[in-house]
C-alpha cells in the first residue's frame, strides 16, 4: 500500500471477536443481507433468461448475441476496480449505494422491455446502464460489509446473509416469470415492472441494519484518522501485490467460469436434450433451493474444516454431479433433477466461502501497512476492501463474459439449432464445467498444501 505511514493500534485496543459477535444480532445481520435479494435479480434473468429472450423470442443470432453479451460485460468489468477504489474514500460507501439505485432500476426495466425494431442497440444500451449501476451498488455494498463486520465470525455471518438472501432472490427470479404469465416474454416484463419497488424497500432496510451494526462496532474497530488515501492506481497495484489475494482470484476465476458455463446453457439443455421445457422452472427452483439449503451447511463445515478445504470439497461435489449430464437423454427428468440438487448444494460453497475469505483478508485503508500473518483471520497488508471487491467483481464478470463468449459460439459451431438439432449440447453442458471445476480444485489443493508447508503451526483455512 502506497500511502502515509500508519501507526499500529496497541494490542489491548484491538477488536474482541466475542464482543463483536454478540452485538451482531440475527435481525441486524439478516437486515444487512436483504439487499442481496434484488441484486440477485440481475444475475439469473440476465445470464439465464436473457439469451433465451433475445435469442429465441426476439431472434438475434446466438453468435451475435454471445458477442454482445461478452463485449458489454467485458467493457463493464474493467470499471469495477476503479469504482471499488473510489468507494474506499471516507464516507463514500453509502453514497455510492444510494447513487446507483435509480439507474439500476431503470436499466433492469429497459432490459426486459425491448422496443420492436431496435432490439440490438436497445440491448447494448440497457446492458451498459444496468451493469455500471449494479457494479457501483454491489462493490460498495460488499466492501461496506467487510468494513462493519469487524471480526471473522461476524464477517462470515454477513457474507452468508448476503448470499442467502441472494439465493432467495434467484429463486424468485426463476419462479416469478412463469407465475406472472404463461408467456415467457410477458412474465419477464411484468417482473421487471415490480423490480424498482422491491429494490427500494430492500435498500432502505439493508442500509438501516448496516448502520446499526456500524454504530455498535464503531468503538471496537480501528479508527479512521490519520490516513491519506493513495491514488487509485496505487491502491489497485498494491492489491495486486498481495500474494494471497492473487491466488484466491486465480481459483475463483477458474471455478467461476466453470459455474457460469452450465448457467448459460441450461435452458437450451432442458428444452432440446430432455425435451422438458415446461419443467424449466421446477429444475431452476430445485437447483437454487438446494443452494439455499446448503449455505448454512457450508458455513458450519468451513468452521470445522477451514474455508479453503471446504470450498474444494464443494467443487468436487459439483464435478460428481456434472459427470452424469452428458449421458442424459429425452425424458430423464429424475436423473437431471438429482444433478440440479447436487450441483445446487455445491453452489452454497461457491457463494459463501470465497467471498467470506476475501472479506477477512481485506483491510480498511487506515489499517494498511500491517505485517502479513499466516493464521486464519489475519489481514493481508495493503488490501483495501473497496479495491479488493472491485477487482473481485471484475473477475466475476469476466467469468460470466467468458462463459457467454465461449459457450454460445461453441454451441452454434457444434451444429446446434434450437428446437431442431441438439448438436454437442449435452457434452458441452456437462463436460465443460466438469473440466473447469476439476482444474479449480487442483489449484486450490496446491495452494492449501503450500500454506500448510509454509506455516505448519498455523490454522490454515
Amino acid at each position: 500500500m502506497i500511502s502515509a505511514p500508519t501507526v499500529a493500534k496497541p494490542a489491548a485496543a484491538m477488536p474482541r471477536p466475542a464482543a463483536l459477535g454478540r452485538r451482531a444480532s440475527a435481525w441486524t445481520v439478516g437486515g444487512y443481507g436483504l439487499l442481496g435479494l434484488p441484486l440477485a435479480f440481475a444475475a439469473l434473468p440476465i445470464y439465464v433468461h436473457l439469451p433465451r429472450l433475445y435469442g429465441d423470442a426476439v431472434g438475434i443470432p446466438l453468435l451475435l448475441l454471445g458477442g454482445v453479451l461478452f463485449a458489454a460485460r467485458l467493457a463493464d468489468a474493467f470499471v469495477d476496480p476503479w469504482l471499488g477504489a473510489l468507494s474506499d474514500r471516507p464516507g463514500w460507501r453509502r453514497v455510492s449505494m444510494l447513487a446507483a439505485l435509480a439507474p439500476f432500476a431503470v436499466g433492469m426495466l429497459a432490459l426486459f422491455n425491448p422496443p420492436a425494431g431496435a432490439e440490438l442497440p436497445w440491448l447494448a444500451g440497457a446492458l451498459t446502464v444496468t451493469y455500471l449501476s449494479f457494479s457501483l451498488l454491489n462493490v460498495a455494498y460488499c466492501a461496506w460489509g467487510a468494513d462493519i463486520g469487524g471480526d471473522l465470525t461476524t464477517r462470515t455471518r454477513l457474507t452468508a446473509a448476503r448470499e442467502g438472501w441472494g439465493l432467495v432472490g434467484v429463486l424468485l427470479a426463476a419462479a416469478l416469470p412463469g407465475l406472472l404469465s404463461p408467456s415467457f416474454e410477458v412474465g419477464l416484463a411484468r417482473l421487471s415492472w415490480g423490480f424498482p419497488l422491491l429494490l427500494g424497500v430492500a435498500a432502505v432496510l439493508s442500509l438501516a441494519s448496516g448502520r446499526r451494526l456500524e454504530e455498535a462496532t464503531r468503538q471496537e474497530r480501528l479508527p479512521a484518522g490519520g490516513h491519506r488515501p493513495a491514488a487509485l492506481w496505487q491502491r489497485l497495484a498494491a492489491a495486486g501485490r498481495v500474494a494471497e489475494f492473487r491466488r484466491l482470484l486465480l481459483v475463483f476465476a477458474v471455478s467461476g467460469v466453470a459455474s457460469a458455463l452450465p448457467a448459460t446453457l441450461v435452458l437450451f439443455f432442458i428444452a432440446d436434450v430432455l425435451h422438458a421445457e415446461a419443467w424449466s422452472g421446477v429444475f431452476l427452483t430445485a437447483y437454487f433451493a438446494a443452494g439455499l439449503i446448503g449455505l448454512p451447511f457450508w458455513v458450519r463445515y468451513a468452521a470445522r474444516r477451514g474455508h479453503l478445504p471446504a470450498w474444494r470439497d464443494g467443487m468436487l461435489l459439483a464435478c460428481a454431479a456434472f459427470a452424469l449430464a452428458p449421458f442424459l437423454g429425452a425424458g430423464e427428468l429424475a436423473a437431471f433433477g438429482a444433478i440440479c440438487v447436487l450441483s445446487g448444494f455445491a453452489l452454497g460453497a461457491d457463494l459463501a466461502l470465497p467471498a467470506a475469505y476475501l472479506a477477512q483478508i481485506s483491510e480498511r485503508p487506515d489499517t494498511a501497512g500491517t505485517q502479513p500473518a499466516r493464521r486464519e483471520g489475519a489481514p493481508a497488508p495493503g488490501l483495501d476492501s473497496g479495491s479488493a471487491f472491485g477487482v473481485w467483481n471484475l473477475v466475476a464478470k469476466l467469468n460470466l463474459a467468458l462463459a457467454a463468449g465461449i459457450a454460445l459460439p461453441l454451441l452454434e459451431w457444434s451444429g446446434y439449432r434450437p428446437g431442431v438439432e441438439p448438436g454437442a449440447l449435452a457434452l458441452l453442458y456437462g463436460g465443460l464445467p466438469l473440466a473447469g471445476k476439476l482444474a479449480a480444485a487442483l489449484l486450490l489443493s496446491r495452494w492449501h498444501r503450500r500454506m500448510r508447508r509454509d506455516a505448519p503451526s498455523a490454522t490454515a483455512s
